[in-house]
């Protein structure tokens, strides 16, 4: 199913002329060899452009069209006019060796052999620089000596000759194009992608940008043991995959691993995403609805109200189809490998649907210096990890359940409500808006917690026990922090933990210790005395006894009239 939609995907783009076609692909640059017609190497020219990330401007490589580039993992395996240093100059950081001169004398024997009967400037140049070139003599060249650092990081260089790059010669690609046509004695069988019967891939392209994974790429379909074969089938003969399959989704799968604003990280998990149909902006609107920012918030309410009210959804002019296909990849390292964490499929307008339900189980009153009207996917997920450690990444398996619950409108992860209380339990009561917002999601998705409207702020009709509690709890600190005004230590600090697990051994202490607080608020603040103890009595009246101990799905009722009841104190303030 993912390597067909991908194929899919990879016809596309070579339809609106964004891909290579077979036996070409993309591939980032960093340099370009410039060569005299004689071979002599005249120069290198750099071919990094400057690009933003985030604050900063930083030089990357370009994108060039290339003839197909192999699939590395281990031996000697020479590419054709692109290549890193080995291969090129037979140098690597640390000059040349016998390895280095297996890989340069291995690309001299490539470049040679497919260019045997090519008589175009460029060829000629090529095949007479692979003739002449001596990698003993490589650092000794002046303009190799001003980037050697990073001419031998592992980047990528090509061939250029009177500032025309040799895989643009039309009598090299002629010949190169040719080459791949030939039929190739491999192994043939039916595709399982395509149906056809074709010549099977023995092994798959790399698939670069997923992080984590080995820079050079990872194989997202790849046998490496006799453990995995099954009927003797070898490396990737044990999932029949045709040439023109395997070309098309590695070459789909890296084009959109490329697109950085099209790609999310959610703790160890790379998530892209695509329109069957190519264009970008239903990305766009993904995108923005996922990984909400402050600067398209209205952007995304006026997408939702539309949903709502069952009206065309326009950007920019341009109407979405509600109807169009669209696609969401997580994948994740593993060593070598991808592991695919979550693959949905749907339409977009269901797919917007069940994020905008999403939102509003996550609507809850916020406090005022509080600007997202939105809480995304990576920022609820940062909810549930230590904020001070020195890896901020959530449990592994976690973001895919969470974007899978919530594209599929389905019950949320236990482990997301799960780390949520630990962090609170061990913050000692810190109750953010994101991780009472998640309490309050996972409560009425997984338990049923009433209608969401009625717990988007103060639900002061309840009678729910554990929710009351909270409610007492937070009353009991807004007593002790008025009799000592500027304290640094509250009650949350010392008791939260105790009376949100076992109420029944705490709270006749707090009852006591409030009794002396109130003693201690200021004569001329009188009333407030009658306020607390007014609302005390309403709250108490309403719990017959303190439970001996309540469950992990009470604690989130207590976790939830706490935080209500803590905005409508700040509330007040405002107002008064």
């Amino acid at each position: 199913m993912i390597l067909q939609a991908l194929v899919n995907y990879y016809e596309t783009l070579l339809k609106d002329k964004k891909a290579a076609g077979q036996g070409w692909c993309q591939a980032k640059i960093s340099f370009a060899l410039n060569l005299d017609a004689e071979g002599n190497l005249k120069g290198v020219i750099s071919l990094k452009q400057e690009a933003e990330r985030g604050k900063k401007k930083v030089w990357i490589p370009s994108v060039r069209t290339v003839p197909q580039m192999a699939a590395r993992s281990s031996g000697v395996s020479a590419n054709f006019l692109c290549d890193n240093s080995k291969y090129m100059l037979g140098v690597d950081k640390d000059g040349t060796g016998k390895r280095v001169r297996e890989c340069f004398e291995a690309a001299k024997m490539r470049h040679l052999e497919i260019l045997e009967s090519v008589d175009s400037e460029p060829a000629r140049a090529v095949k007479a620089f692979f003739c002449r070139w001596n990698p003993e003599n490589a650092q000794d060249h002046p303009q190799i000596q001003e980037v050697w650092e990073e001419i031998t990081d592992g980047s990528n260089l090509i061939f250029v000759m009177n500032e025309r790059e040799a895989q643009e010669d039309e009598e090299i690609c002629r010949v190169w194009q040719k080459l791949m046509e030939e039929d190739e004695e491999g192994q043939k069988g039916t595709c399982l992608v395509t149906g056809e019967k074709t010549e099977i891939a023995r092994i798959h392209s790399t698939i670069k940008g997923v992080q984590g994974a080995q820079s050079s790429g990872a194989a997202l379909v790849s046998f490496n043991a006799p453990a995995f074969e099954s009927y003797g089938k070898e490396q990737s003969y044990n999932a029949p995959v045709g040439k023109y399959a395997a070309f098309a989704y590695t070459t789909a799968l890296n084009y959109l691993l490329a697109q950085k604003d099209y790609v999310f990280q959610f703790g160890d998990t790379t998530v892209v995403f695509w329109a069957e149909n190519g264009e970008e902006i239903y990305q766009d609107v993904f995108g923005w609805c996922i990984d909400p920012q402050t600067d398209n918030q209205e952007i995304i309410k006026s997408v939702f109200e539309n949903l709502k009210r069952q009206e065309a959804i326009d950007i920019d002019g341009v109407e979405l189809d509600e109807s169009q296909k669209f696609y969401i990849l997580g994948l994740a390292p593993n060593a070598a490998r991808l592991s695919v964490r979550f693959f949905y499929e749907d339409n977009f307008g269901g797919i917007l649907e069940n994020i905008r339900k999403h939102y509003v189980r996550m609507k809850l009153i916020k406090p005022s210096w509080e600007t997202r009207e939105y809480l995304g996917v990576g920022a609820a997920l940062f909810e549930t990890v230590n904020q001070k450690a020195k890896d901020k990444k959530p449990v592994p398996s976690l973001p895919g359940m969470m974007l899978k619950a919530i594209l599929t409108d389905s019950r949320y992860p236990e482990s997301l409500y799960s780390n949520t209380l630990i962090r609170i339990r061990a913050e000692q009561g810190k109750i953010t808006w994101g991780r009472a917002a998640i309490v309050k999601a996972y409560l009425i998705q997984n338990h049923q917690l009433k209608k969401e409207e009625e717990f988007v702020g103060l639900n002061q009709e309840t009678n729910d026990t554990a929710y009351v509690l909270g409610r007492i709890f937070a009353v009991l600190e807004a007593v002790q922090e008025e009799a000592n005004p500027g304290i640094n230590t509250t009650i949350r600090d010392r008791y939260f933990n105790s009376a949100c697990a076992t109420p029944e051994a705490v709270f006749p202490i707090l009852m006591k210790l409030k009794n002396s607080h109130i003693r201690k608020i200021e004569r001329q603040k009188e009333w407030k005395k009658i306020y607390f103890e007014k609302v005390l009595t309403e709250l108490t009246g309403k719990v017959e006894e303190f439970p001996k101990r309540l469950t992990l799905e009470e604690q989130g009722h207590f976790i939830l009239g706490y935080y209500h009841q803590v905005q409508k104190r700040y509330e007040k303030k405002e107002e008064e």
